[in-house]
């Protein structure tokens, strides 16, 4: 591909330039987003130059959505106007069936919903890594066959250093309910408490394990608006879950069980920690 158009220069989109540079990707990287993203996004080397989302659906080989839910879902018909029927479209979204089923719908091909595993608080192209995704989960969630563009698309995502996984878009939602959604209201459920309780000192006697188990409520609310809002099913069975172990660690606080509970979840965080090396 001799072109690569991305649609949200922020983090992500960011990030996903860099990565493509530093794979040695030498196509031109096309910009659209705001003006303060553009400028962010040049200057930190993720884009080379800024564009019209029509002038992207003409001239790029890839175009890459790396907005916010809601703005993915409404670009997908605009797009399905405009693109060039050799030219894939993908996406970095967070929930995948809601934007795959408005591919569908819109006629848009060929498309490929994607999913980086990757992120941090911080946001905008500034704060873009071109080794973000190394090592890190992105899943894709094809519909349709392979084709010579999703193949290339495949390749630069080894390139980049991604850990590839295929699912379909349901099975992806039912599962970043419980890894990615459900920790992101946990923390933010945690700092909310501590907010709002009355003891003086809650904000001045803590340790590490405090600031490791807030740091997600420091990202974005409205970016977890759309989010939630496109997986809500999906996230009320994860706080279901949630709340039949919380409340079984409340009733064995004091009892034998309770140590039993402790292995098994020290157990589980040992594993997911040596996955993710």
């Amino acid at each position: 591909m001799r072109a690569v158009a991305i649609v949200g220069v922020g983090l992500i989109g960011g990030s996903f330039g860099l990565a493509l540079r530093k794979a040695g990707f030498t196509g031109e990287l096309i910009g659209i987003s705001s003006e303060a993203a553009l400028s962010a996004g040049i200057k930190a080397g993720a884009i080379d130059r800024s564009g019209t989302l029509e002038e992207a659906a003409r001239s790029a080989h890839l175009i890459y959505l790396s907005q916010p839910v809601d703005r993915i879902l409404s670009t997908i018909p605009v797009l399905a106007k405009v693109a060039r029927r050799d030219c894939l479209i993908t996406d970095a979204g967070s929930t995948k069936a809601r934007i795959v089923a408005a591919s569908m719908a819109a006629h848009l091909e060929p498309f490929l919903g994607g999913h980086p595993l990757a992120g941090k608080e911080q946001r905008g192209a500034q704060s873009a890594d071109p080794d973000l995704f190394r090592h890190r989960p992105y899943v894709l969630t094809p519909t349709t066959t392979e084709t010579d563009r999703t193949r290339e698309f495949r390749f630069w995502l080894e390139k980049i250093g991604a850990k590839v996984i295929d699912m379909s878009p349901t099975e992806h939602d039912e599962t970043v309910a419980f890894t990615s959604h459900l920790p992101q209201l946990l923390s933010s459920a945690l700092a909310a408490t501590l907010a709002r309780n009355e003891n003086g000192n809650v904000d001045q006697v803590f340790g590490q394990g405090l600031l490791d188990m807030t740091r997600l409520a420091l990202s974005p609310p409205e970016l977890w608006k759309s989010i939630l809002s496109t997986n809500s099913a999906a996230v009320h069975r994860a706080l279901d879950a949630f709340l039949i172990t919380l409340n079984d660690l409340r009733r064995s606080i004091g009892a034998p069980e309770l140590a039993g509970g402790f292995i098994m979840a020290n157990e589980f965080a040992q594993k997911i920690r040596e996955g993710s090396t």
